[in-house]
C-alpha cells in the first residue's frame, strides 16, 4: 500500500467514525455529506489496495447513511403526525 492510499483510507475512516457522531450530536444532514465523501474515498482506497481501514471507512460510511436515513424518516413521521393533530 502506498502512502497516498493509505491516507485515503484513513481519511475515509475518519469521515465515516464523524458522520456518526455527526448524526447523534449535530445535524443529520452535515453526517450524510461526511458519509457520502467518506463512502466514496472508501471506495478509491479499496480499488487501488484494499485495507482493513479501508474496509472499516466503507462499513462505517453505510452505518451512517443508514442511520440518517432512519432519522430522516423518524423526522418526517414526528412532523406529519404533529402537523395531523395541529389541523
Amino acid at each position: 500500500m502506498n502512502q497516498q492510499n493509505s491516507g485515503i483510507a484513513i481519511a475515509s475512516l475518519v469521515l465515516g467514525i464523524v458522520s456518526l457522531v455527526c448524526v447523534f450530536f449535530v445535524n443529520a444532514w452535515v453526517g450524510v455529506i461526511a458519509a457520502i465523501v467518506g463512502l466514496v474515498l472508501a471506495i478509491m482506497a479499496r480499488k487501488q489496495a484494499p485495507s482493513g481501514m479501508a474496509t472499516a471507512g466503507l462499513v462505517l460510511s453505510i452505518i451512517a447513511l443508514a442511520v440518517c436515513a432512519v432519522v430522516v424518516i423518524a423526522i418526517i413521521a414526528c412532523a406529519g403526525f404533529i402537523f395531523s393533530q395541529i389541523l
